[in-house]
């Protein structure tokens, strides 16, 4: 199990495709997810591996292998950030693509907005023009993971969550500290930094995202994907998804 070392805590990571490779893409998850589920068992590795890409997928810290923190402090999106940049460093890799899912989406444009010059092409998939909106109920995901059963969870959605969690056998605890944890807003004017290459996907039916087009419109030449048919979840197993990402990094996507 290959792991470095990122602000003092032990991160877990896979290595695939060619060593030599002219071009990385590094993978980063979805909340309460992990980089075998989230990707590996959909079929990225041997996708990216067949294109010829050095891949890097990160288990996020209070994920997967990862190191678990209770601390909220330990999540700060900031850092999550930083643990991109630092595998980089520790797999000898200066520049990559880099591709986020829902939270791994976040951090992903948290990364492109702090030192987006080691970032060829961006995708972030599964967020949308909601993430200008609002948390509804802040909290309400921690305590969802902290709650003794899922029974007791009246938000299907946020049932949804925890037992998925429960069936990846993660640290709820861990998790529950994780959605708590400190994260600067991201604004129309904060993605101005932004001046990557990058696409914005999302399912149609994806109620957590919204439309792509309302996030990409704040990204100087972003581009916009709307998944037919899916929603938040089902995006990530569609063969559109994989399609799409590869036309972007190839160029063919206009």
């Amino acid at each position: 199990m290959p792991q470095f070392t990122s602000d003092g805590l032990n991160l877990s990571y896979d290595e695939f495709g060619p060593a030599d490779a002219r071009k990385a893409i590094v993978l980063v998850h979805g909340f309460s997810s992990n980089k075998y589920e989230n990707w590996k068992r959909m079929g990225w590795y041997d996708a990216i591996a067949g294109k010829g890409m050095r891949g890097l997928a990160i288990d996020c810290r209070g994920h997967g292998e990862s190191a678990k923190p209770h601390d909220p402090e330990s999540y700060d999106r900031a850092k999550m950030a930083q643990d991109v940049f630092n595998l980089m460093d520790h797999a000898g890799v200066e520049r990559a693509h880099l591709l986020g899912f829902s939270m791994g989406a976040h951090i992903a444009l948290t990364a492109a907005m702090t030192d987006g010059g080691r970032i060829d092409h961006l995708v972030v998939a599964g967020v949308g023009g909601k993430i200008f909106e609002p948390t509804r109920e802040p909290g309400a995901m921690a305590e969802a993971m902290e709650a003794a059963s899922p029974d007791e969870i009246s938000d299907p959605l946020l049932r949804s969550f925890r037992q998925f969690a429960d069936e990846q056998k993660e640290d709820r605890l861990a998790l529950a500290a994780c959605s708590r944890g400190p994260r600067a807003e991201i604004t129309r004017d904060a993605l101005f930094a932004i001046r990557r290459p990058t696409l914005v996907i999302a399912g149609q039916r994806d109620q957590i995202a919204g439309p792509p087009q309302g996030l990409a419109g704040a990204i100087a030449g972003a581009k916009a994907v709307t998944l037919p048919g899916c929603d938040h979840f089902s995006m990530i197993a569609h063969g559109l998804f994989k399609a799409n990402v590869f036309d972007f990094f190839d160029g063919w996507l206009e």
